[in-house]
């Protein structure tokens, strides 16, 4: 086989695995979005929001349990909300969906405490807006909840790994 014939039939061959990789990873990115979050991911949510509860049992001297609802009613750019509705007195964190599918684990280890952090806040009665309530006081309690990161912001190099994991 002459030389052209044979680069010829390499470039074939990546093209061809190149197409079944890319038919491969919208198929996953389908089946995330219009299918229920997958049981694996809410073991590991329920796993975390647990260890949670019992960090807040043994620091804060209380049991608290917070609504955890996993939606994908968010906007895109948020990866996670905690609310607190006064006329019911009720204290509800929001992840959202999409994000799981990017970066799993930093919203198992990153975001949910960091919302946990907003909850109890919440129910220590500070409900400040300085910095987006990313307080000091906020920080050092999500860092008494283990949050590996506890910044303001999302920082997207810590999550940028976690997006060019193919399979997950």
């Amino acid at each position: 086989m002459n030389f052209s014939k044979r680069l010829y039939m390499i470039f074939l061959g990546i093209t061809v695995l190149s197409l079944v990789l890319l038919l491969f990873s919208w198929y996953k990115s389908y089946q995330f979005d219009h299918n229920p979050i997958s049981n694996d991911i809410k073991r590991q949510v329920k796993n975390k929001q647990l260890q949670l509860v019992n960090l807040i049992k043994r620091k804060y001297q209380m049991n608290f349990v917070v609504p955890l609802i996993i939606t994908d009613k968010m906007k895109s750019s948020l990866f996670g909300m905690t609310t607190y509705d006064s006329k019911i007195n009720q204290i509800t964190i929001y992840l959202n969906k999409k994000r799981f599918k990017e970066s799993l684990d930093y919203m198992i280890e990153d975001v949910i405490p960091h919302e946990y952090a907003h909850a109890i806040m919440f129910k220590f009665g500070e409900f400040s807006n300085k910095n987006a309530g990313h307080t000091l006081q906020w920080q050092k309690v999500c860092r008494s909840l283990e949050g590996l990161r506890c910044d303001r912001f999302v920082n997207h190099k810590d999550i940028l790994i976690d997006k060019t994991k193919l399979f997950y």
